[in-house]
C-alpha cells in the first residue's frame, strides 16, 4: 500500500451532523519522522516537506509555501522530553533556506515556536543553571537530586541572512521568590509575591529531574504585546510582557504594563504559587495553549488542551476554554490573597465516558472560524474535530505520535 492509499485508509467516515468539518489543510509533523505532511480533510496528502531532522517538535505553514520547522539534533547533554535544537526554514523542494541553532549560552531548544508579525520567531529553550546557582538562589539540596537545574528562558529571534541573532530574552530564573533561606536572594512568601516563581515547587517534576519547568507551548498575541506560556510542571499557563526591553525584562518594574518580566498573569494551579491545593487546581500536564483570534467564536479567550494526568477524580482529557481576568487596557486582575481567576473554564470538551479520552502527554486544540474545535490526540496520531456541543463531525488516524495538527483554512 503507498502512501496515500495509507491515509486514505486510515480516515474514518463520521456519520453527518447538523456541523460541517472547517474546510482548509492540515499541517503535521510525526515525532519519529524526517517528513512534515500537508493532508486535505479526505486524508490526501497534497504537499510533504522533507528534512535531515526528527521532529522537534513542531512545523508551522508560511506565506510563502515553506515551513518553519523545529528539528531535533544529536544533543548529548539536553535529551529530555520534547527536545529539539534547530530551527529550519525548509521549502517544498526540500531545500533549507535558514536555519538557526542556540550558542550564545549553554542550552538546547525545545518543543514549540512562534512566528511574529514582524518575521521574528520566538522560541523556548532551556537554560543550564549549576547546582552552586541553584543553592544560591535559595534552591533546597532535598530539591536538587539532578544536580542542576534546566530552567526555561524565552528568546526572539531574529533572521540575519541564513541565520538568525537573539534580539529579546526573558529567564525564569530572574523571576524567583524561595521561602526557605531568609539570607538568600528573593527571599519571600510565594503566596505574598504572586508574579514571581517558587524556585523550590516542583508540581509534576521529580526531585531528580533537571527539568524543572517544562514548557511545551507558546503563543504571541500582538495586539496586548503579550506572551502567553504553558507550563507544564506546573500545570499552569503563565503570560509575561512582551513589551520590555530585554534589560527590563529581567527585573519586576518597566515595560507596557510596568512589571518588567514578573508573571502578569496564570492560571490553573494556585498551589505553585501557595493560594490553593489540589482541590483548586483545573490544569492538570497541559499543552497548546493560545489565544482565540479575533473574528473567531471565543475571540480573546485562551483555548488549552488539559491532558489531564493526576486529576484527583481520575485521567481524562478535556479541552478548556476560558476568559482571563483581564482589564480592558490589557492588564490583568491580581486578588490580595485569592487565586488568579476565573474559577472555571466558559466551554470544554470531554469524552464520553469521559475516561474514553485520555491522552496524557503532547497534544493540542484549535478554535476553527465555524466554532468547531481541532483537537489532536498526540500519543494516539489521532485528530478530531468537534462542534460546540461536543459533536464530533471529523476524525483521522494517523497511527503514531504526533505532537499536533493545525488546520490552515484560508488554503
Amino acid at each position: 500500500m503507498n502512501l496515500r492509499s495509507f491515509f486514505v485508509a486510515c480516515l474514518f467516515l463520521i456519520p453527518a451532523f447538523a456541523a460541517e468539518p472547517a474546510p482548509g489543510l492540515n499541517l503535521f509533523s510525526p515525532n519519529s519522522e524526517t517528513t512534515t505532511y500537508l493532508m486535505d480533510n479526505d486524508g490526501n496528502i497534497v504537499q510533504t516537506w522533507e528534512s535531515a531532522y526528527r521532529a522537534g517538535l513542531i512545523a508551522y505553514l508560511l506565506d510563502n509555501g515553506n515551513i518553519l520547522r523545529a528539528g531535533k539534533i544529536n544533543d548529548p547533554y539536553f535529551d529530555g522530553g520534547g527536545a529539539g535544537g534547530i530551527v529550519e526554514e525548509i521549502t517544498p523542494e526540500g531545500e533549507v533556506v535558514w536555519s538557526f541553532e542556540l550558542t550564545e549560552f549553554v542550552g538546547l531548544l525545545h518543543h514549540d515556536i512562534e512566528v511574529m508579525p514582524n518575521g521574528n520567531i520566538l522560541m523556548i529553550a532551556w537554560e543550564l543553571i549549576s547546582e552552586e546557582e541553584a543553592l544560591a538562589a535559595g534552591r533546597t539540596r532535598a530539591n536538587l537530586g539532578a544536580g542542576e537545574i534546566w530552567a526555561d528562558t524565552i528568546i526572539e529571534v531574529a533572521r540575519n541572512g541564513s541565520g538568525g541573532e537573539i534580539v529579546w530574552r526573558w529567564r525564569v530564573w530572574d523571576h524567583l521568590v524561595q521561602d526557605v533561606a531568609e539570607r538568600r536572594p528573593n527571599f519571600g512568601n510565594p503566596a505574598d509575591n504572586p508574579r514571581r516563581i517558587d524556585v523550590n515547587y516542583l508540581g509534576s517534576g521529580r526531585t531528580d529531574q533537571a527539568d524543572w519547568n517544562h514548557s511545551n507551548g507558546i503563543d504571541y498575541n500582538a495586539d496586548l504585546d503579550q506572551i502567553l506560556v504553558s507550563v507544564r510542571n506546573f500545570s499552569e499557563l503563565w503570560v509575561i510582557d512582551h513589551g520590555t526591553t530585554t534589560e527590563e525584562a529581567a527585573t519586576g518594574s518597566g515595560g507596557r504594563y510596568g512589571h518588567g518580566g514578573d508573571l502578569l498573569y496564570r492560571w490553573g494551579n494556585p498551589a505553585a504559587y501557595g493560594r490553593g491545593t489540589v482541590d483548586d487546581q483545573i490544569l492538570f500536564v497541559q499543552h497548546d495553549a493560545k489565544w482565540i483570534p479575533e473574528g473567531y467564536p471565543g475571540a480573546g479567550n485562551i483555548l488549552v488542551f488539559n491532558n489531564g494526568d493526576g486529576r484527583p477524580d481520575g485521567d481524562y482529557s478535556s479541552v478548556d476554554e476560558f476568559t482571563p481576568a483581564m482589564r480592558p487596557d490589557g492588564s490583568y486582575i491580581t486578588p490580595i490573597t485569592r487565586a488568579f481567576g476565573p474559577r472555571a473554564p466558559v466551554w470544554s470538551y470531554t469524552g464520553s465516558p469521559r475516561e474514553a479520552f485520555y491522552a496524557s502527554f503532547i497534544s493540542g486544540a484549535q478554535r476553527l472560524s465555524n466554532g468547531n474545535t481541532l483537537i489532536t490526540d498526540g500519543p494516539a496520531g489521532v485528530f478530531f474535530e468537534v462542534d460546540a456541543e461536543g459533536n464530533e463531525v471529523w476524525r483521522f488516524a494517523y497511527g503514531s505520535n504526533v505532537f499536533r495538527v493545525h488546520r490552515h483554512e484560508a488554503l
